[in-house]
């Protein structure tokens, strides 16, 4: 697969990296949130299993580790932008864009993990930086 071709400077890539980091944090402190007992709770409003909260509390918390870390980068946002449109149209209904249940952040959230997407990992990664390492060392 190809990557999306940016001018590449060093401002570039610091801000591609700060993109996947801001993204990766939140999804980091909302996944961990999610061991919380009371999440159990909203789980049961909303319908889903309890048995759900484990996989999805760890589910955000490792891709938000590797987003950070550049690991996996297309595949972790994809996974993201799945559970960003089941926020917006699962729980939230898609009926308010702002105010009390709006989907404001999550859509900039999938908007950001699709940019993530097309552009994949950046240079300033681990996949960036396994690819410069000599095949004989592998």
């Amino acid at each position: 697969m190809t990557e999306a071709k940016f001018q590449e400077n060093k401002l570039h890539d610091i801000s591609f990296w700060g993109l996947r980091t801001a993204i990766g944090v939140i999804f980091i402190a909302n996944g961990t949130g999610k061991f919380n007992p009371g999440f159990l709770e909203f789980l049961n409003n909303i319908g889903f299993p309890p048995e759900m909260q484990i996989p999805i509390a760890l589910a955000e918390t490792i891709l938000g580790i590797l987003l950070i870390v550049g690991v996996l980068t297309r595949i972790s946002s994809s996974m993201l932008s799945i559970i960003m449109l089941g926020a917006i149209f699962y729980v939230k209904g898609a009926s308010n864009l702002t105010g009390q249940g709006g989907y404001q952040i999550d859509l900039i959230l999938l908007a950001a993990n699709l940019v993530v997407i097309v552009a994949g990992p950046g240079r300033i990664s681990i996949a960036n930086i396994t690819k410069k390492i000599p095949r004989f060392l592998h």
